[in-house]
């Protein structure tokens, strides 16, 4: 696809006005003349002319923390506190949750992230045949790990189930459809856990050559009560400890973390995945990302599940985190609109270890959102890049582009049947509802 006469995102996240060509899986030219009008190319060699007047091309969005089959449960539990959250109200239900259920929710949730302009999503949840069987088929990227749970001092990894179903999904699945589709290894929490579970998983990991996914530090109570428990070490410093840093990890919230662990997250290379909505839906607090980012903190963005944000709309939650930097910092000038827009592109794309995405540059892969800037509520325009962090809508999403693929346009999803996704999705969660 050649889109044309556009304004685009630069990897510095200046505006520029111009063409930016997509070959297959990759971008081929990005220039301010026609392509076409060069010798090296013709208009044969990119396909369809995508006119782009009134619109603004960025890099694809990462959702680096996610529980997609959960959209079963949106809207399920309200007005409570995590732990009471977690163990009275969403663990029951997910007992009655199995593959059949799960697919068609994690199809929706899919849906609703690639019409928000998500091209990757980190997902760390259970179900893995229905997961990797809704990201084979709708052509989103995802990083998904098989959720380990250990509620005893006692079990090792070896007597869990998941040793050998992540070696099996490994050997599967990892790295396949070109590179789409990446499985991590996980820890569910310091909190659900054990010492020997943590230091196997992180071992394991480096063996298979895979990164890891972990919740860190989510509510106050949670680390508080691993310093009294791990002799005074932080759950950051407590996994650090045990070595489960010795691959790249995405750690999920880390709001109560403090400037130690920043100081391990940079050196061991641990990419934050801050979820802006869901904490302050659970009163969990906000993460200090304004100074972890100040500490060389690889910091992106997550919407986590749909039972503790209620949607995947990846704008919503970096405008939350664009402001309540601000305001928890008291400092007006903590996230800049380019460190927000890379912290929701190019650092999501290196928390999931893809390297050759997040940027418009020829070469990185044609991950690529157009958005319509024509709105009353983008106009009028004296900084794009402002606007777009602070005034558009995730609805403004045109055009959503995964490997040179375009999975959703105008309104239609092309890899995605919506209707049925729709249907499965609210039959099974009425009837799971309907037996607690």
């Amino acid at each position: 696809m050649l889109f044309a006469n556009i304004d685009y995102l630069t990897s510095d996240f200046e505006v520029k006005r111009g063409f930016v060509g997509t070959q297959g899986a990759h971008i081929t030219y990005v220039g301010e003349v026609d392509p076409v009008q060069d010798p090296g190319f013709s208009s044969e060699d990119f396909g369809e002319r995508y006119e782009g007047r009134g619109r603004l091309l960025m890099p694809g969005m990462y959702n680096t923390h996610a529980h997609i089959p959960m959209t079963l449960l949106r809207g399920y539990a309200e007005g409570l506190a995590l732990q009471d959250w977690l163990f009275n109200k969403i663990f029951p239900f997910e007992a009655k949750i199995d593959d059949e259920k799960a697919y068609p929710a994690t199809l929706l949730a899919i849906a609703e992230m690639l019409r928000f302009g998500v091209v990757g999503v980190t997902d760390m949840y259970f179900f893995s045949d229905a997961r990797i069987r809704a990201v084979t088929e709708s052509g989103i990227k995802a990083n998904l790990c098989d959720g380990i749970m250990v509620f005893d001092n006692e079990t090792t990894y070896d007597q869990t189930p998941n040793r050998k179903r992540n070696e099996e999904l490994v050997r599967a699945h990892h790295n396949s459809l070109d590179g789409r589709l990446k499985i991590d290894l996980n820890i569910h929490s310091e909190y659900i856990s054990n010492p020997q579970v943590v230091r196997a998983v992180g071992e394991h990991a480096a063996e298979l050559g895979v990164q890891t996914h972990v919740h860190i530090s989510e509510t106050h109570k949670e680390h508080e009560e691993c310093k009294q428990r791990r002799g005074g070490l932080t759950p950051t410093q407590y996994f650090d400890s045990l070595g489960f840093f010795g691959v790249p990890c995405t750690a999920a919230h880390c709001v109560w973390t403090e400037p130690a662990d920043w100081e391990i997250f940079a050196a061991r290379g641990v990419s934050v995945s801050s979820n802006p909505a869901s904490n302050m839906k659970l009163a969990s607090g906000f993460a200090p990302v304004g100074d972890m980012l100040g500490a060389g903190v690889n910091v992106c963005i997550g919407t986590d599940g749909v039972a503790s944000n209620n949607s995947h709309n990846i704008l919503k939650d970096l405008y939350l985190f664009a402001l309540l930097s601000k305001g928890a910092s008291g400092d007006p000038t903590v996230v800049s609109p380019g460190q927000a827009l890379a912290v929701a592109t190019v650092n999501g794309a290196r928390s999931q270890g893809r390297l050759d995405c997040g940027a418009i540059e020829v070469g990185k892969r044609a991950d690529l959102v157009a958005l319509d800037i024509c709105a009353p509520w983008m106009q009028p325009i004296h900084s794009l890049v402002n606007n777009l962090v602070y005034s558009a809508q995730g609805t403004d999403v045109a055009l959503t582009m995964v490997d040179g693929a375009v999975l959703y346009r105008d309104g239609a999803w092309l890899s995605i049947d919506i209707q049925r996704a729709c249907h499965d999705t609210k039959r099974f969660s009425a009837q799971i509802a309907a037996s607690l």
